[in-house]
């Protein structure tokens, strides 16, 4: 059970660099070389890519979502690849460590709020935040738990994964690796998928009242 959780591996000017941070390292250089390699020999796998998780996240959102698809994208492939990391033999999951799903979250929190100010005005959408004022506690609390609940839930499922697989191939290491390492991926891809249809939906929310005004003038 120890290979389940976060380890040091080596220590720069004293600061301990964990096996997640040094995972994430080499996804990154990983993302980048195959980016560039479809970029240069494969151009159109890459337009499918973004036009499918821009169709996507904008039926989610019920709104065109190419202003936000930088950051929804991003969130997509970085926790798609982070989650299927963990197939590759000595490499572990940057997301099995509690302050990588906890670092995403938090980049959704600033960025609901970030959308939300960019399109109402910092006045009107914390008037709006605080409609009624007695209110205003209960909305902190929330916004506060959603963020919470975002990290806990990738954290947890990824983590509850790794130890149903790492227990099972206990028992069975000969009968049943490459379909623990298939159901490990697709468990992986759709923490993915749903880490980013909860960051748009909360992004949605913050600014789908900007909306409401340009359309009652119209009416």
């Amino acid at each position: 059970m120890k290979g389940l959780f976060s380890e040091v591996v080596f220590t720069i000017f004293g600061i301990p660099v964990r096996d997640t941070v040094l995972s994430t390292w080499i996804m990154l250089i990983l993302l980048t070389a195959i980016v560039y390699l479809l970029g240069r020999r494969r151009p159109a796998a890459l337009e499918l890519l973004v036009e499918f998780v821009l169709d996507s996240v904008s039926s989610v959102m019920g709104r065109p979502a190419a202003p936000y698809l930088p950051l929804l994208g991003t969130l997509a492939v970085f926790i798609a690849a982070a989650n299927t990391l963990g197939a590759v033999p000595i490499l572990v999951s940057p997301t099995k460590g509690i302050n990588t799903p906890f670092a995403l979250a938090l980049i959704v929190f600033f960025s609901v709020h970030y959308f939300g100010i960019r399109d109402k005005g910092l006045t009107r959408y914390l008037k709006e935040l605080a409609d009624p004022i007695f209110l205003l506690p209960l909305e902190l609390i929330g916004q506060f738990s959603r963020t919470l609940s975002l990290t806990l839930r990738l954290f947890g499922n990824v983590l509850s994964t790794d130890l149903i697989v790492a227990v099972i191939f206990s028992l069975l290491p000969l009968i049943v690796p490459i379909p623990l390492i298939a159901f490990s991926m697709l468990t992986g891809l759709l923490q993915a998928y749903i880490f980013t249809v909860l960051a748009a939906v909360y992004i949605g929310a913050a600014v789908a009242a900007n909306e409401s005004i340009p359309s009652e003038k119209r009416s």
